[in-house]
């Protein structure tokens, strides 16, 4: 295709910059957007012409496209520069974020592994500590593996004798990492390296001399060995391409993971993101040679299995919504398995075998509550917790006397404890020290009635004795799908902004998985809707209930949750006056061309179905801008290292938003040359960019036509 672009397009002004004036609040005014050139594309959908006037913006490494890119991020950073209260929230986000923090320990033979950053530093690096009470060692440092600042390293697995480390090298926010062995005794890295790629899980072989690892690319997913101290090359194929003459396609994802006793290599297939369908098969290492055995095979349901104690657990929606657990027998239908912990009113949403016990984690209302089972299910006690809040999956292994599991909300900072098993006395493993005083907020729970009258329950948190008469700022945020649950959780960024006296909420909004597989189901395929509806209920709650008005509502949200911001743009664009839409989802027409998009066919369908076009022409934002309209002020935040939603989303609806805006507000792109879907970024890079995103949506929420203060 042939495309000519003029001089205006390399503008950092447009040539109507002198008639025009583009208006942010508190005093910020900037000429009109860069100019961008319009190359209309057609495609036809069953009949259906779609016109799309930046196609072009998909290609990432044109000139062309980085020259969009430059001239943006030259005009985001114009905006940036006239808003007073940045440099105050980038002193507040550093004593909330360059503090020490610490992940949940892994045990292994006496000695603890786990990730730790200390205040001051960029990166987390990998520690052990020989036993409760010995002093933390640092392994693996990634500050002398690069000096790039957003370079980091994650702990993939730990030999069962604590004597190498198997962990990953991730470069800014990129999914795609490296992978490398560390020898405990000898503090050395051995010379084996797994290149970069995606992988999806990395295990030791039970004698440690080898290794497991899942890769995914253009082939699929598959599972190979990798005998330490030997080339790549001789890798071996383990699992993967077909099994029982059904052939595993690229939506097909799967790892192997070792069992406690290293008697089994399991591997799960997840059939797309969110799997419709998780098989199970196992082999018997201690039998070389021996084939796999199949769990479980061909059931349009989600299972889940641990080996302990000679015997098989599986955790299953199989005719149970909110999930159940059972005692699997392989080579019987699960409608035959032993009922080890019975569906119940709440849905099962962690579950872990630990010490000989069962710990499952259940959703009140999106709470969480912990109840403890023998083996044989016969109840063996509760996990309790103070306040609403939520605790993580129990951590440790079948065989292990303690487990570790962490405990947080919107006002609590997270919390890591070690549990004995034996006799339920627990011990803080770590607790961070944060300038927030948790007793000076409060957090609850309310529950109001979305469009077809199903009651959709929201957290809404502020600082006591906040003031309810429609003129405080508020920050909602939601995500709405992939049967992912949005529970209580600690941000910074959330913390600064309850600090500065706004209202916080995050209602619970049908696709997620707070209910179970219903509530996922009913936010899913054509009825994505339902999603939107529910948010906008939310709104509307809000508002009548005076927490804010449409003049100090922001709204935020990334991945799915982009998506969600860009229905709020396109659809209620006069309920809110600032949105962050972060690694979006926004052209639904396209995104299972790009990248990984193809695996989320299982939650949105594809436009290469008829009727599954229709109903995503009807919602996908970037289709549904109408010229003319009165949007309100819009971030998009990406970066060149998402290497899981394509940016191309984010930069061509700031095209076409900034040209059918006529609000005369700021739309922006905020585009990072490092940043991804993967975070991994620096602390001092995570800072800047949260104070980004965060002067922007409190400037673009206060008085319309307040000015700054004199200086």
């Amino acid at each position: 295709m042939q495309r000519t672009f003029g001089l205006a397009f390399l503008a950092i002004i447009g040539a109507s910059a002198v008639a025009q004036t583009i208006h942010g609040r508190e005093g910020i005014t900037l000429p009109v957007p860069p100019a961008v050139e319009t190359v209309p594309v057609s495609d036809d959908y069953f009949g259906t012409k779609i016109s799309d006037s930046y196609r072009w913006l998909e290609d990432a490494r044109s000139p062309e496209t980085r020259a969009f890119i430059d001239a943006q991020n030259a005009y985001t950073a114009r905006y940036l520069k006239q808003a007073r209260i940045r440099a105050q929230a980038v002193d507040d986000l550093d004593a909330l974020e360059s503090v020490s923090q610490t992940h949940t320990p892994w045990e292994r033979a006496g000695s603890y592994f786990f990730r730790k950053r200390l205040a001051g530093e960029q990166q987390f690096s990998i520690y052990v500590r020989p036993g409760w009470t010995g002093k933390d060692e640092r392994l693996i440092d990634p500050a002398k593996l690069s000096r790039d600042p957003n370079t980091s390293v994650g702990l993939e697995d730990v030999s069962r004798d604590g004597a190498l480390v198997a962990y990953s090298v991730q470069q800014g926010g990129a999914d795609e990492t490296s992978v490398q062995v560390f020898n405990v005794k000898t503090g050395k890295t051995l010379e084996d390296e797994l290149p970069t790629a995606r992988y999806l899980g990395v295990s030791f072989a039970p004698d440690g001399a080898s290794l497991y690892y899942a890769r995914n690319d253009k082939e699929g997913t598959l599972l190979y060995q990798h005998v330490l101290g030997t080339r790549n090359s001789r890798d071996t194929l383990v699992f993967g391409r077909e099994f029982r003459g059904e052939l595993l396609t690229g939506n097909d994802l799967f790892s192997g993971v070792v069992t406690d006793d290293g008697r089994y290599l399991v591997i799960q297939i997840d059939r797309g993101v969110p799997a419709r369908r998780v098989d199970i098969v196992f082999r018997d290492l201690t039998k070389p040679g021996s084939p796999f055995e199949v769990l479980v095979w061909g059931l349009d349901s989600r299972f889940e299995a641990i080996y302990a104690k000679g015997a098989w657990y599986v955790k299953t929606d199989y005719k149970s919504p909110k999930g159940r657990i059972l005692k699997a027998d392989p080579g019987i239908m699960p409608d035959v398995w032993q009922t080890i912990v019975p569906e119940g009113p709440d849905v099962i949403d962690e579950w872990s075998i630990v010490g000989g016990k069962i710990y499952v984690n259940r959703l009140k209302d999106v709470k969480t509550e912990t109840a403890v089972y023998a083996l044989d299910g016969k109840p063996a006690g509760k996990v309790e917790y103070e306040g609403i809040g939520s605790a993580s999956r129990f951590e440790g292994r079948t065989t292990d006397r303690y487990g570790f599991f962490s405990f947080e909300s919107f006002i609590v900072p997270p919390t890591i404890y070690r549990l004995d098993t034996l006799t339920g006395k627990r011990e803080v493993f770590f607790q961070p020290k944060i300038a927030f005083d948790s007793s000076q907020y409060e957090l609850k729970q309310v529950f109001f009635k979305s469009k077809d009258g199903t009651q959709i329950p929201m957290f809404i948190a502020g600082k006591k004795g906040l003031k309810r008469d429609g003129t405080e700022r508020l920050l909602m945020t939601g995500y709405g799908g992939f049967n992912l649950s949005m529970t209580p959780s600690w941000r910074p960024t959330f913390a600064w902004w309850l600090d500065q006296g706004g209202w916080f909420a995050l209602p619970n909004l049908r696709g997620g998985g707070e209910y179970g597989e219903s509530w996922h189901e009913q936010g899913m395929f054509e009825k994505k809707q339902t999603v939107f509806d529910d948010w906008f209920a939310a709104a509307e709650y809000l508002i009548a209930g005076k927490y804010t008005s449409p003049e100090h509502f922001a709204i935020a949200g990334a991945s799915n949750g982009g998506l969600l911001m860009g229905a709020a743009i396109t659809q209620r664009p006069e309920v809110f006056s600032a949105v962050l839409c972060a690694y979006p989802l926004l052209d639904m027409l396209r995104f299972q061309k790009f990248l990984v998009g193809s695996y989320w066919t299982t939650e949105f369908g594809s436009a290469e179905n008829e009727k599954q076009f229709f109903y995503l022409l009807k919602y996908s934002p970037y289709h549904n801008v109408k010229p003319g309209t009165a949007y309100p002020t819009v971030m998009f935040f990406t970066g060149d290292s998402d290497t899981r939603v394509d940016p191309l989303h984010a930069r061509k609806m700031t095209a076409l938003l900034q040209s059918a805006s006529s609000s005369g507000r700021p739309i922006l792109l905020h585009y990072s040359l490092a940043g991804g879907h993967s975070g991994g970024m620096g602390v001092d890079q995570q800072i800047q960019d949260d104070a980004d995103e965060l002067t922007f949506l409190w400037t673009e929420t206060g008085q319309a036509g307040a000015r700054a203060a004199p200086k």
